[in-house]
Formats: C-alpha cells, sequence, structure tokens
C-alpha cells in the first residue's frame, strides 16, 4: 500500500506541471539515459563506435579490455570477469542499462562475461565518480548499455553471423520499425561455444569450459501527441556456463543465470519543464551446481523495483535545474539468504549552470534513506573551461558510495547488519584537445576509499567487516584520430592508464591491479575493404596481498590482426569479414592458474537490409 501511494504522488506534478507552459515538440532521438547527456559536461566520457562493436566479440569483456583502460580480472576465456575501473574492485564499477543500475544486489557486481553488447545501439563509458547520478558502485566508473529509439526511419533488418576456433558460434537478429509516432527496436543473439582449446606446452585440452547464452531485447516507443511520449525496454538473458577446471580430477561445475529487466518511461515536456517517470522491475536469478553429475544445487533469487521521478526545469537560458525522487525494493532469498526485503528511498537535486559564455558547472547532493545501514550525503561539483578553440579544461570533486550488498548483510553463516557503506572521496583534472582530425585527452585522478568491506576468517567462519582503507591515483589518456586522403581513410584508437591503488595499511598494491595498461587499434580503409590491427599491453599483477613473486602474474602483450569488405547495393549492405586472434600464439594467463587460449579465428558475415 505504501509502494502504491509513492508511485500515485509521483503522478500528480505530471498533470499539474502540463497546465503551466505552451507546447514545445518531443525531439525526434529518444535517448534512453538523458541525465548521461545533461550532467556529465564535466567528466571524461567514451563512446565505443558501432564499427567496432560489430568486429569485437559479442562479450562485454572483450570489446571494454581493447578500447578502453579498464581492467578485467578473467577466470579463463569466457568464465567469470571482475573489471577494476581507476585501481577500485569490481563492485565498485556500476553498469547502467538505460539510464538503471543493474550491478547484483547479491555479489554487488556485474560479470561482464554475461552481458551480450549486440543487442545495443550504443555504449559509452564514463570514468570516474556517479553515485549521485547512478547509485551504488559507481566509484570507479559506469559503463553504460542503451537503446536509443529513432522515429520517421522506416522498415530495417540487420542479421549477422559469427563463427570461430573451438566451436563457437555467434548469431543476432536485429530489426527497427519507425513512423512519426510509433518507434521500435528489437534484438537476439545467441552465443556457444566449447571453449576446448589446447593448453601450451601440455597434453591437454580445456575441460569443461563449454557455455552458451541467449539475449532477448525490445525497446518501444510511442508518442501520445507533441507533448507526451512513453517508452518501454525490455531484455532478458539467459546463460548456462561450466568453469574450467584447472587439474582434470577435479569435480566438474556449472552455472546457469536467468535475469530479466523491465523499464517504463513516461516523458512529458513543455517549455520549461521536462518530466519523467521512471518504472523499472528486474529479476536476478542463479543456480550453481558443484557437481554436474548430481541435481544438487545452491542459488539466489532477487526481485528489485525501482520508481523514479525528476523534473528538469530551465530557469534561464543558462540555468536549469532537476530535483529527483527514488523509491527502491529489493526482495530476496537463497540457500544461504533467508526472505529479505530492503527498501531505500532517495533525493537528489542537480544543477547547471553556463555563467560564462565558454564556461560551466555542474553540482549535485543526493542523499537516501533506509533502516538497513547509514547512508552519507552524497555529491558532486565539476567546471568547464573553454579555455580556446582546441582546449577544454575540467575539474571535479565527488563524494561517493556502495552500500553492502544482500551476502555481506543477510548471508546465513557470517552476515554482518552493521557494516556501513563503502565512501570514497574523488578529486580529478582532465585535459581535452579536439582538433578536426585528432581528439586527445588526459586525466589525472585521486581517490580516497574508506570502510572497505572484507571477509574475513572470525571464529571458525568468514564474516564481512569495515577495515580496509585504500587509496588510488593515477593518469588516463585517450588518443582519437580520423584522416581522410580522397578514398584513403586512417583511424587510430589508443587508451592507456598508469594506476596505484595502494592498501594504507600495508602500502601495497591491491591484487589483480596492474600499474600500466594500454591498448591501441589502427585501421585503414579504402572504398569498401578495411583491415585493421588491435593491441593489448597488461602490465604484471600480483595474486596475493604479501606480493609473494611465485604468485605473480606475468605481464602480456596480444595482437589480433583482421579484414573486411563491405558490399552496398540500393539499400543493402552486406560485410564479410575475418579476424586473427592473439597471432603471435602468446602463452598467457589474466588469473593466476587460469590458461588462455594461443591463436584462433573468427570469421563473420553482416547484411543489413
Amino acid at each position: 500500500m505504501k509502494l502504491k501511494v509513492f508511485l500515485l504522488s509521483l503522478l500528480i506534478p505530471m498533470f499539474t506541471f502540463g497546465q503551466l507552459d505552451s507546447i514545445q515538440k518531443l525531439d525526434e532521438v529518444v535517448l534512453s539515459d538523458v541525465k548521461l547527456k545533461q550532467f556529465t559536461n564535466t567528466q571524461a566520457t567514451q563512446v565505443i563506435k558501432d564499427s567496432v562493436l560489430k568486429r569485437t566479440s559479442a562479450d562485454l569483456t572483450t570489446l571494454l579490455n581493447y578500447n578502453t583502460p579498464i581492467y578485467f580480472k578473467e577466470n579463463g576465456l569466457g568464465m567469470v570477469s571482475s573489471p577494476s575501473f581507476r585501481g577500485s574492485t569490481a563492485q565498485q564499477t556500476a553498469v547502467i542499462w538505460n539510464g538503471i543500475n543493474i550491478n547484483s544486489q547479491t555479489t554487488g557486481q556485474t560479470d561482464f562475461n554475461t552481458i551480450s553488447t549486440r543487442n545495443y545501439n550504443q555504449l559509452e563509458v564514463r570514468s570516474g565518480g556517479g553515485s549521485v547520478l547512478y547509485g551504488s558502485g559507481a566509484i570507479g566508473g559506469t559503463i553504460h548499455l542503451k537503446n536509443n529509439l529513432r522515429f520517421s526511419e522506416g522498415f530495417k533488418n540487420e542479421v549477422s553471423f559469427n563463427a570461430g576456433s573451438f566451436d563457437t558460434y555467434n548469431g543476432n537478429y536485429k530489426l527497427s520499425f519507425s513512423d512519426d509516432k510509433l518507434s521500435i527496436n528489437g534484438g537476439v543473439n545467441f552465443l556457444k561455444s566449447d571453449n576446448d582449446f589446447p593448453y601450451f606446452k601440455k597434453d591437454r585440452k580445456n575441460l569443461n569450459g563449454q557455455f552458451y547464452n541467449s539475449d532477448f531485447n525490445i525497446s518501444v516507443g510511442y508518442n501520445i501527441d507533441d507533448t507526451n511520449r512513453i517508452q518501454y525496454h525490455n531484455n532478458v538473458y539467459i546463460g548456462s556456463r561450466h568453469f574450467s577446471l584447472q587439474i582434470p580430477r577435479e569435480n566438474k561445475t556449472k552455472y546457469d543465470n536467468f535475469d530479466t529487466r523491465n523499464l517504463v518511461v513516461w516523458t512529458s515536456q513543455f517549455s520549461k519543464w521536462t518530466s519523467n517517470l521512471r518504472l523499472a522491475y528486474l529479476t536476478e536469478s542463479y543456480d550453481y551446481y558443484p557437481d554436474i553429475d548430481s541435481e544438487m544445487s545452491s542459488g539466489s533469487e532477487v526481485k528489485t523495483i525501482i520508481a523514479k521521478y525528476d523534473v528538469n526545469y530551465q530557469l534561464s537560458d543558462k540555468i536549469t535545474i532537476n530535483p529527483v525522487v527514488d523509491f527502491t525494493q529489493n526482495d530476496g532469498e537463497g540457500t544461504n539468504i533467508a526472505q529479505i526485503k530492503r527498501q531505500i528511498g532517495g533525493g537528489s537535486l542537480l544543477l547547471k549552470h553556463q555563467f560564462l559564455d565558454k564556461a560551466l558547472y555542474e553540482a549535485s547532493v543526493r542523499k537516501e534513506i533506509t533502516d538497513t545501514y547509514e547512508s552519507p550525503v552524497l555529491y558532486h561539483l565539476g567546471l568547464q573551461f573553454n579555455i580556446f578553440k582546441p582546449y577544454t579544461l575540467k575539474l571535479n570533486v565527488s563524494k561517493n558510495f556502495r552500500i553492502p550488498t544482500f551476502n555481506d548483510l543477510y548471508w546465513d553463516t557470517g552476515g554482518n547488519l552493521d557494516l556501513l557503506p563503502e565512501t570514497a572521496q574523488q578529486y580529478e583534472v582532465s585535459h581535452e584537445f579536439n582538433f578536426k582530425w585528432l581528439t586527445f585527452g588526459v586525466t589525472g585522478y585521486y581517490n580516497d576509499i574508506t570502510n572497505m568491506i572484507r571477509w574475513i576468517p572470525t571464529g571458525g567462519f568468514w564474516k564481512p567487516e569495515n577495515i580496509d582503507e585504500v587509496e588510488t591515483m593515477g593518469i588516463e589518456s585517450k588518443l582519437q584520430l580520423n584522416k581522410k586522403f580522397g578514398n584513403h581513410n586512417i583511424t587510430l584508437n589508443s587508451t592507456y592508464g598508469y594506476t596505484v591503488s595502494e592498501n594504507k595499511a600495508t602500502s601495497k598494491q591491491l591484487i589483480y591491479v596492474p600499474l600500466h595498461k594500454f591498448n591501441a587499434s589502427v585501421a585503414y580503409q579504402f572504398k569498401g575493404f578495411t583491415t585493421f590491427y588491435e593491441y593489448l599491453f597488461v602490465d604484471d599483477v600480483f595474486s596475493t596481498s604479501d606480493h609473494l613473486k611465485k604468485f605473480q602474474v606475468d605481464a602480456y602483450q596480444i595482437s589480433n590482426i583482421g579484414a573486411e569488405c563491405i558490399f552496398i547495393k540500393k539499400n543493402r549492405q552486406l560485410t564479410i569479414g575475418l579476424k586473427a586472434k592473439n597471432v603471435f600464439n602468446v602463452d598467457y594467463q589474466a588469473v593466476l592458474g587460469r590458461n588462455m587460449p594461443g591463436i584462433n579465428y573468427n570469421t563473420y558475415i553482416n547484411l543489413k537490409f
């Protein structure tokens, strides 16, 4: 009843504002994450281009590993993949689906090998803290998966198929239809692999590493009239993954998961007001089988309801304010968690002010209320100065946080209800240079993280405690070049990250955080033919906190090459490509004891009509 009353109270202002101002027609392109566009002027962002999405594997890990400074701790090809963004933990990187945080409520993180990239038409990376906008976990940065809708573009289809080594197959079909009132995007993606690559200098293959998943996506937008629009976004993910064996005599295990995401957005726009009501329903469930020859399993399920209402008001040509109220309810239970319901209410106030022709600032504050934990006041202040035409300076300070997960709080042996949220005080300075065919940016940052949650042995069992304090600092840079010479085109993309992430008590680098990470890709295009080269360098990492040399994971360098041809006839476009990965057959591990494949191949075909 409380939830129903709350939702009804959110609807009332929409009708009230509708009487205030003259009509302003809605935009032709529907952005699924408006806040990312409106209130991220002062922070560094990186858009992954559509051409890169099509050449890369369907999993999010590979895409981001070769195109961003984010480091990934991947337990073997296709296995559990955990990010470290700016030296933070996996739980401190938030994944945002159409404006909604979808990090797991049980583990606090997203496994990036369970996210397919094929059904999204835009992917964007936002560096730095963003808890005021996106909530828990947005400390190191945020990854944005977006289904933007367009109108008046007719009917389009796209079919693609990939086949690769180790019996790996990926198929995808996308369709879109739009007129001036209705826009529909839909997609189906399927990926499977035997994943039985041979080990270097060993008479065996990767055992029990097979996986498959299916991903279904649909987005619908409807213009009710010139001032009101309703959107619906849906995503269903079904996955089954066997966990690779380190030694042949181990028990064979597997992990099945089933996730659903539903989001309804009602937008009303007038001359100075734009109101957005968002209602989301998310489910996540998994089953872990410690022995696939047995039907015994453990697992959990969490159902999440999110209601969010915000009003964007244009005080003047230079000042925008945006109050936001939201409510979240998590209802979960599992093998090791009794049925628990958690409710969180929150309010935010955002402000953007263009106080000079070439300067603006963004300021925001947020406070959450819940009886589960004591929430800090969060804030963000950013300034942007366009000092001269190609050069922009950005300054930022923010306080961000991560709330304890269901496992942290409610695990039947060791859950700790007295945990505090992890908090992070962050400072950063960015320099960006934008020329006609060259873009370069460099960012320096410092992050002081307190109340880090760590599971420690206590009285015969493990228990989470707020014991760690960590400081991270470093430099990120990105370079993008696009130069045309008649029918010839050269593109270059590169990112570099220098990361110091130290435990304050020991002054030692956190495990699985490399000091240096660098990637680059270069492509040459002549008319419909393109050839490209990709390079990845990851520095040494330690797998234990005492930094014992025998447990160090060695640095590695990986190179990929490929080529593709595009054939265009009337309204049809056919792309055929071939890619060779790890072409120098490097023997490497991303996680100690977890082998990765040597040279392997992938072919792909894509048809638009």
